[in-house]
């Protein structure tokens, strides 16, 4: 028998190998990324579950499936250096608009936000079109209502945002220097130019009512945005 690894030396119950094999039934077996509580209900109390994840983790560092920590939950993924041999098996999706995808990023960086604020931020008006398709995809929800005239409702992003791009944070979104060096932002940028600092708390602000105290419907109040003979406004 092969010499067990130096890391796998590191618990040092008996039945290691079987708590071991357990976590990975259940991480494989996973329809979804599992937090550590969720694995933790399947040992007895007490149990160093991060520990055996991270050991996991390590058995797992060199093999085609990698064990990563995403959104704070737990899961199985392709190695990032084969995930073109998956390309062909891979579920075609709608590409979202380019609308789609700059609304998206506001959310991401300046939430809790309105959608009236997503549109002096773009410079252009947004469709309601626009914010339905991003909470179909479950990357946005609503989270409350602005204290302002008309009770705008304010969106931010889900864990689902977090599982699809790969950040264990919200904080992890690329800063400046990183969108700079991807061709993203110009290098020119204008004097006092500064990045926001993402942060999707659950709490509501102090400029924010729940949603559950307004009897009108969602977005009551808002400019739907189409003009009176249904087309949209929205520049794409």
């Amino acid at each position: 028998m092969l010499p067990l690894p130096s890391n796998v030396m590191a618990l040092p119950s008996a039945d290691r190998r079987e708590k071991l094999r357990i976590v990975e039934a259940l991480l494989f077996a996973a329809s979804e990324p599992l937090k550590e509580a969720e694995l933790a209900q399947h040992f007895a109390q007490g149990e160093d579950v991060k520990a055996l994840l991270e050991e996991l983790q390590g058995l797992y560092a060199g093999r085609g499936v990698n064990l990563m920590r995403v959104a704070g939950k737990w899961s199985f993924r392709t190695a990032d250096d084969l995930s073109f041999l998956l390309e062909r098996q891979a579920i075609a999706q709608r590409r979202l608009s380019r609308a789609a995808l700059e609304t998206l990023a506001i959310i991401a960086y300046h939430q809790p936000v309105t959608r009236a604020e997503i549109e002096e931020i773009r410079g252009v008006s947004t469709s309601k079109g626009t914010i339905d398709v991003l909470l179909e995809t479950g990357w946005i929800k609503l989270r409350g209502r602005r204290r302002a005239p008309g009770r705008p409702v304010t969106y931010g992003t889900t864990e689902a945002f977090l599982e699809h791009f790969g950040f264990e944070q919200i904080q992890d979104l690329p800063g400046l220097s990183e969108l700079k060096g991807a061709g993203l932002l110009d290098s020119n940028l204008p004097p006092g130019f500064s990045m926001p600092n993402p942060d999707d708390a659950p709490d509501l602000r102090d400029d924010e009512d729940p949603l559950e105290d307004e009897d009108e419907p969602l977005g009551a109040g808002e400019d739907d945005g189409f003009d009176d003979d249904g087309d949209t406004r929205e520049e794409e």
